[in-house]
């Protein structure tokens, strides 16, 4: 063969396309658009200590029912029970830059083990991987997290071992306390040492969502009853604004002020006219002290 030949040979095999399976996933900025409950989604993953979720899915010749669990003994990324539920650890995960992938390959990992195994490490998603999304219907209910006060829920139906109660005492330890503030919202209170804060996940595009809040601030509208806006923090693609209140106010009197936040949050977010100076000057104070988790 000629240098020419092997040349054209050598760029055909270049341009050939390559197996999905052998390539990493694209990066997903916000893993969980698209699925019923974003926000619930993005607060088992980010924000809240303690919570499970029910949800349904399917894909190829495998469905069921799964519980969704913000972490599992022993940092496990699934586990199928002795009772035949399937759980999955939506903080475990994360191997990827996708991690609607990484989450997806552990519940259909899970689902293949025998009862009462643990899913230890979740197998390596891959551009050929589905996503969540491919195995949770639209049309599904919307993703609802139960928060728990520890992980009691780890032992309903297993029996720990010695290594497995102490990662359960520890974790309990560990856990900030977190309730939610309002039913209809991902809007949770939690006491962090002897500080109490709120924080919101917030469903709209996060440009959008910086504007409002930097309308509702700049008009001296952004406090929470009389707890102050600290700022806002990046999540799996979307805007968590953080409200410090006072230590001794019982979270169930947060939920008339958060209700006038949303309307007042709902005004600001449909005005498309441009910020005043004084609108942008309030958005670059929170662009510059935002962290973003991932």
């Amino acid at each position: 063969m000629g240098k020419a030949s092997r040349r054209k040979a050598q760029q055909n095999k270049a341009k050939a396309p390559k197996d999905p399976s052998t390539l990493p996933p694209a990066y997903a900025a916000r893993p969980f658009a698209g699925l019923p409950g974003e926000t619930e989604w993005v607060a088992m993953r980010e924000i809240v200590p303690a919570a499970t979720a029910p949800i349904s899915f399917s894909h190829g010749g495998t469905s069921g029912e799964a519980t969704v669990a913000t972490v599992l003994p022993l940092a496990w990324a699934g586990l199928h029970r002795d009772n035949g539920e399937l759980m999955v650890g939506l903080q475990s995960g994360g191997g990827t830059g996708d991690l609607s992938r990484d989450l997806a390959e552990a519940l259909l990992a899970a689902a293949q083990l025998e009862a009462g195994q643990p899913l230890e490490h979740a197998p390596k998603a891959t551009a050929a991987s589905p996503r969540l999304q491919d195995l949770i219907a639209e049309s599904a209910e919307p993703l609802r997290a139960q928060v728990h006060e520890g992980f009691e829920f780890w032992v309903d139906a297993d029996q720990l071992d010695a290594e497995g109660q102490a990662s359960l005492d520890r974790a309990n330890e560990a856990a900030a306390p977190t309730v939610r503030v309002v039913e209809d919202q991902s809007a949770f209170w939690c006491r962090i040492g002897d500080r109490t804060y709120v924080r919101w996940v917030l469903p709209h595009d996060e440009n959008r969502a910086t504007d409002a809040l930097a309308r509702l601030h700049a008009a001296d509208r952004s406090r929470l009853g009389d707890g102050r806006l600290l700022g806002a923090f990046r999540a799996c693609g979307l805007l968590v604004p953080v409200w410090e209140v006072e230590p001794d106010v019982d979270p169930a009197d947060l939920a008339g002020p958060m209700a006038d936040m949303v309307q007042r949050f709902d005004e600001a977010h449909a005005d498309e006219s441009p910020l005043t100076p004084e609108e942008r000057r309030a958005r670059n104070g929170f662009v510059s002290r935002q962290v973003t988790l991932r």
